[in-house]
């Protein structure tokens, strides 16, 4: 049985998912400038980010919100929050690729300050699948309980492909070429929200980003912890949101990927 938080999350996240559906529909019709293109995009994260607010505001009003769009918002005194990526995949979504995803987490503040994560749902709204976890529960793919993969050799790495316009390019195209020449097989798939729910689901053995934000990460990150998964940051060292490197496995390759990794 999932907590009320849960189902509120959920409702939120299907209500939202709504018109990413009818969004998505229309981009294989769209024939316009890539600014148009763009354009549509941008009002559809922001529209899918409105829906989001406004039903998880209503359900939990003393709640602030962490979110891509709208940045921090909401109670300035809250100690629980949403940390919300309306639609990650936005170059998917462009050229109408079927993996994108809805993620939204919330979060408490512990005794020291900090924020962690108690929740989080990656929706894939043109799969229709739901990916849950709660802190100390389990993750879980609608009703079925999810757990890494046990892959020791020949991983699946999910990530990002090097681009000559981010500002460690040379950094991460060398990171790339070494984790490529440990004969691991890589896939940059678009999202690294649902890279995590497949960490968590067992169809990645792995996956590693050099530099995101927190929204991009903070359900992924909760679902493969529960699915009994590894997270730290790509040196090895407990993540944090101010570094934003990430590497997420199922414990078995953690180890050499970090030691890959290294440049």
């Amino acid at each position: 049985m999932h907590s009320p938080l849960i189902h509120v999350m959920m409702k939120a996240v299907r209500a939202a998912a709504k018109g990413v559906i009818r969004d998505f529909g229309e981009m294989e019709k769209l024939q316009v400038s890539k600014k148009g293109v763009a354009n549509f995009v941008t009002s559809a994260d922001v529209r899918t980010e409105k829906i989001l607010l406004e039903q998880l505001a209503q359900a939990r009003p003393k709640f602030s919100f962490l979110s891509e769009e709208s940045g921090l918002s909401g109670n300035e005194k809250a100690t629980e929050r949403f940390v919300i990526d309306p639609i990650d995949g936005t170059t998917n979504f462009i050229h109408a690729i079927a993996y994108v995803a809805i993620s939204v987490a919330a979060q408490s503040l512990d005794k020291d300050g900090n924020w962690q994560t108690t929740a989080g749902i990656i929706y894939d709204p043109i799969h229709d699948e739901m990916f849950i976890a709660e802190k100390g529960k389990g993750a879980f793919l609608e009703n079925y309980k999810l757990r890494v993969s046990t892959r020791e050799e020949d991983a699946l790495i999910g990530t990002t492909s090097p681009r000559t316009y981010r500002k460690d390019f040379d950094y991460t195209l060398e990171a790339y070429s070494r984790l490529s020449r440990c004969g691991h097989t890589l896939r940059s798939m678009g999202s690294a929200a649902l890279d995590l729910a497949y960490v968590a689901a067992g169809r990645l053995d792995a996956t590693w980003y050099h530099k995101l934000n927190l929204w991009d990460l903070a359900a992924g990150m909760l679902l493969v912890s529960e699915a009994g998964g590894k997270i730290t940051d790509e040196h090895g060292n407990p993540y944090t949101s101010e570094n934003g490197s990430i590497v997420a496995s199922n414990r078995l390759l953690h180890a050499g990927i970090i030691d890959a990794l290294k440049v």
